[in-house]
């Protein structure tokens, strides 16, 4: 495993910190605020890791995850930074039995980029574990991620030869993620309730796909003679995988395809038969 260069520069390039507002009471960031160059190490897993601070302590080396919805410390980070203490035991944490506790960070910065009172997470997660054990010889310890709730509020470039992030304010107040999710922890019967869908026109096929079937597609079981589908060649056996360009991975998602498309409207309708792609075009009628 070869050396990475060690940070290019101290943790905070510049003596004012660019704030970060937390919320509608909070004061966005001025127009005409200079972009802050933060410094960055790449790992071999090409993770970005960027110097972090918690209330003044650190600095704690976290991977910069731009697909990251939320912001994840360690308990170790957490500890030193004075977050487990007032870590709340109710919503996420009971709701998944433990081991999460959510909190709000009263000053985080990377680099010089500061934010107040930004929602995080404190856990160990065995991901950020693994990849600290993986290269724990690249500079140290990793201590967890910096997610969309910090990183949102800025439009961001990143120089992969220099290894520096520069970040822009850009108006944009992330949020809360962890209330959306719980939101739809509590409301999941809500969410996942049927709903029924009903084609406009009438097409003349029938499909099924067992539970164990993992492969793109439905398979055709059914064409009834001089319907529309049977006018356009398809056959019993046929695996259909798209219809007027949405897929139909499952039954739910052909019923959808279908009920999207107006009676009298040709499309085009791709079939998988003898280990080929055929093309068909379908035109469904008025149901009668």
């Amino acid at each position: 495993m070869h050396t990475l260069r060690k940070l290019l520069a101290a943790v905070v390039l510049s003596g004012v910190a660019l704030p970060c507002p937390a919320d509608d009471k909070s004061k966005d960031p001025p127009a005409d605020a200079k972009p802050i160059v933060v410094p960055m190490e790449i790992l071999p897993s090409r993770h970005f890791v960027v110097p972090v601070t918690l209330n003044g302590k650190g600095p704690f080396r976290m991977i910069l995850d731009t697909g990251a919805p939320l912001t994840l410390i360690n308990s170790k980070a957490g500890k030193e930074g004075e977050l487990t203490k007032k870590a709340s035991g109710g919503g996420l944490m009971g709701l998944l039995g433990g081991g999460l506790n959510q909190v709000t960070v009263g000053k985080m910065k990377v680099g010089g980029v500061e934010c107040e009172k930004t929602p995080a997470v404190v856990m160990d997660h065995p991901t950020v574990q693994a990849i600290s054990d993986a290269f724990k010889d690249e500079g140290g310890p990793i201590y967890g991620l910096v997610g969309f709730p910090f990183f949102g509020r800025y439009a961001m470039t990143v120089d992969y030869q220099k290894k520096e992030l520069t970040f822009r304010p850009n108006g944009y107040k992330p949020g809360d993620y962890m209330q959306d999710l719980m939101n739809n922890l509590m409301n999941a019967d809500k969410l996942n309730k049927p709903k029924t869908v009903a084609a406009a026109g009438l097409w003349g096929f029938v499909v099924d796909k067992d539970k164990k079937d993992d492969d793109a597609g439905v398979t055709v079981k059914t064409v009834f003679a001089g319907g529309p589908a049977d006018k356009a060649g398809l056959k019993a056996g046929d695996r259909l995988l798209t219809v007027d360009g949405r897929w139909t991975d499952s039954v739910g998602d052909t019923a959808v395809a279908v009920s999207a498309v107006k009676p009298g409207k040709a499309v085009t309708a791709v079939v998988a038969r003898d280990g080929k792609e055929v093309k068909l075009t379908v035109t469904p009628t008025t149901g009668q």
